[in-house]
């Protein structure tokens, strides 16, 4: 039998969540979720693992509603967009 590995390239990411690891990240979801919390992990699918999450919900009116959700594990494929949550790099 021949033992032969083959490496598989890795697939590089696009964004470098790395340097967001534990600091405060906006996320948008598909569907209009916005959620705010600390970025305790990630992975090449995109899953994010969030903690002291807390989901702002705007209503027809534009009244915000705020409720706090803690330890989130998001699904890459729903996601829309990860920003840093003081609007800057």
């Amino acid at each position: 039998a021949q033992q032969q590995q083959q490496e598989k390239p890795k697939k590089e990411n696009i964004l470098d969540l790395n340097k967001y690891m534990d600091k405060e990240v906006r996320v948008k979801f598909n569907g209009g979720r916005e959620v705010v919390g600390l970025l305790k992990g990630y992975d090449q699918l995109m899953n994010l693992v969030l903690d002291d999450v807390k989901e702002s919900m705007r209503d027809d009116e534009g009244n915000e509603n705020t409720r706090s959700l803690g330890l989130v594990v998001a699904r890459g494929t729903i996601i829309v967009l990860i920003s840093p949550a003081d609007g800057s790099e």
